[in-house]
């Protein structure tokens, strides 16, 4: 993003930390800075549940201690940092943007692993960022904590269900922020509100407790830039026994894998993934220059479809049953105090039976091994991120789209949480209202550095340079 002088709350995470090495500032300084940010972002377009400013100020001074000694923590120490209010924090409650989840009498004392990575890395915790109820959609506004809108435009939605956190990190609320995507959770937004988001391989990423969405709920980075997410991604990913589904760690730095090009990367460029999409115009058209300028770094771009089919409908059983599962242990009482539209997808999601969701499994067992064949030819596929840009907010859907449900526009994100690859969305432009558009990578499974390091070709080519949004 570009736009203005620089001050802290607008430095990536990798600058902070040069900084803090050369005692140009401290964290403390930062930190001050970002959350003056925190609270206008708060106030402007509601992208928090809670800010901490005393504790966050008394971990950056222990962090400002560190780097004088020259002893940090971590890779990200002293880094301000907000945390999605799906993932538990320790000393803060996670409320889920629902009215059903009381923050009084619980402990809180418990951290989800990536949150307890970066705490053992010494980042600094600003606060909690917006979802909609348990996470439940794409956009941002829940009974317990009303409507979350866009930097760009706070009468646009934010996207969602991360929609906080890409509200905070666009607004300057810190550099980084941990999100969760089931759907497209963290690209939607991240797409909205111009910054980059990572949905990482499932597994890559450790999660606790297990989401009861599944093996769809994945965990990732959302951040200023490709650099800040390979850094935050060296640090989340480390390992956790309570996720006994967790992959293997990695051998190397994320961050090392930016170093490597583009050059001779075979990249599949698929407008609409071959369906009957409607794409806005400004959309296709920035997404196709940032195709161009892939093949202008030295990328083999190819324009193919994947040759599949829309799995939404088994993408509905999966997840409307996983809403059912969220809310089967309340009571009636408690029902009657749900989003509207949750209460009706989790009464859709307990009428499928067992085989309804076998067969769903089977269609995306289906799905996944069609993209394995194509990833054998192609490393990348290139999309939108979505078919249009920010649209009202406070609305699940666009307002006379005739979508019923927020899949219906979004046909890009959800298929690849049903596949597990690593997809990340890139800021690509701005349309004719000033609303932010992205375009979507896509990698094999467990190609997260290559999906990454693409990405930081497409912001070192300045493809991804956008001005910064108006509010706060």
């Amino acid at each position: 993003m570009t736009n203005g002088p620089t001050r802290l709350a607008d430095l990536s995470a990798t600058r902070l930390t040069a900084g803090y090495a050369a005692g140009e500032f401290s964290p403390v300084e930062a930190t001050r800075e970002v959350l003056a940010r925190a609270e206008a972002a708060r106030v402007a377009v509601n992208a928090f549940t809670r800010i901490d400013a005393e504790s966050a100020l008394a971990q950056a001074a222990e962090s400002t201690e560190r780097w004088r000694r020259g002893e940090p923590a971590g890779p990200v120490d002293g880094v301000p940092v907000t945390v999605k209010d799906l993932l538990l924090t320790r000393g803060a409650p996670t409320l889920r943007g629902s009215r059903t989840v009381r923050a009084q009498g619980a402990t809180w004392d418990e951290d989800a692993p990536a949150v307890a990575r970066l705490r053992e890395s010494g980042a600094v915790f600003v606060g909690k960022t917006t979802t909609p109820e348990f996470g439940w959609k794409g956009v941002t506004d829940s009974p317990r904590h009303g409507v979350t809108g866009n930097p760009y435009d706070p009468g646009r939605t934010s996207g969602g269900s991360s929609g906080g956190s890409a509200a905070a990190v666009a607004s300057g609320a810190g550099p980084l922020s941990l999100g969760t995507d089931g759907g497209g959770s963290v690209r939607i937004p991240a797409s909205f509100c111009g910054i980059f988001g990572l949905k990482a391989t499932y597994g890559r990423v450790p999660l606790y407790p297990a989401s009861p969405f599944g093996t769809l709920a994945h965990v990732g980075p959302m951040t200023r830039d490709a650099a800040d997410a390979a850094l935050m991604m060296d640090v989340i990913c480390g390992p956790d026994w309570r996720d006994w589904s967790q992959l293997a760690p990695e051998t190397g730095s994320f961050r090392q894998a930016l170093a490597g090009k583009v050059t001779g990367l075979r990249v599949a460029y698929s407008p609409t993934l071959g369906w009957d999409v409607p794409v806005a115009p400004a959309v296709a058209a920035a997404v196709r220059r940032a195709v161009d300028a892939l093949a202008g770094l030295g990328a083999d771009v190819e324009e193919v479809d994947p040759g599949v089919a829309d799995p939404v409908e088994a993408f509905h059983t999966l997840w409307f049953s996983g809403a059912a599962r969220v809310v089967q242990p309340l009571g009636a009482a408690n029902l009657a105090l749900l989003d509207p539209g949750l209460q009706e997808v989790c009464a859709q999601g307990a009428r499928y039976s067992a085989l309804d969701y076998l067969a769903a499994v089977d269609v995306r067992m289906a799905l996944g091994r069609a993209m394995g064949r194509f990833h054998s030819v192609y490393d990348l596929l290139v999309t939108p991120t979505e078919p249009l840009t920010a649209f009202a907010a406070g609305v699940e859907v666009p307002p006379g789209s005739g979508h019923a449900r927020w899949t219906g526009w979004t046909p890009f994100t959800y298929p690849f949480n049903l596949t597990q690859q690593p997809a990340a969305t890139v800021p690509c432009g701005l349309d004719g209202d000033g609303l932010p558009i992205g375009v979507q990578l896509v990698g094999a499974r467990h190609a997260d550095a290559l999906v990454l390091r693409a990405a930081h070709a497409l912001y070192e080519a300045g493809t991804a340079d956008i001005p910064a949004p108006p509010v706060p």
